[in-house]
Formats: structure tokens, sequence, C-alpha cells
């Protein structure tokens, strides 16, 4: 669930390679260092594009920090939002 008195953040995002995390795929996306939010947080993001661009390929976003219930927090971006490819 989305954390209401958390806002929206313009944040770059890379996709790296991960085996044996336990979630859905090889291919996730984090922040980058520097960013607003830290760096080991997990980041939701459409599956199409990560699998759409080579790895490591860095976008910037709109991001949310949110949770689920009883679960880690993580960063939401939704894929009706939009995306830039940062070169």
């Amino acid at each position: 669930m989305a954390k209401p008195e958390e806002p929206y953040q313009e944040i770059i995002v890379e996709t790296y390679y991960e085996s044996g995390s336990g979630l859905h795929g090889d291919i996730h996306v984090r922040c980058i260092e520097g960013q607003a939010f830290p760096q080991h947080l997990r980041v939701r993001f459409p599956r199409a594009v990560r699998h759409a661009h080579k790895v490591p390929t860095r976008f910037r976003v709109a991001g949310k920090l949110s949770d689920r219930e009883g679960g880690n927090e993580f960063i939401h971006t939704n894929h009706a939002w939009g995306y830039h490819i940062v070169k």
C-alpha cells in the first residue's frame, strides 16, 4: 500500500542482474547511489521495460516509497507514468 504521506519524487534507477533472490526473474531495478532513496530498496518497475533494454540501463522515473501490509518497503513506479532513458 502506498504511504500517503510520502511524495512522488523524480529518481534515477538502473537495471541489474540478481539470481536466486526468490523474486520473479533475474533482472531487477534499484536506485543509483546518491538518490533520495537508499540503493538497497527494491524498485517496482514494469517488466516489459526491464526486458526491452540491455542491463545495465538507467531510467529517470517518478517513484514513491511504499510497502505492503506486513512487508518490506520498496519504491513504487507505474507503467503509466512514463520513463526516460538516461545516457
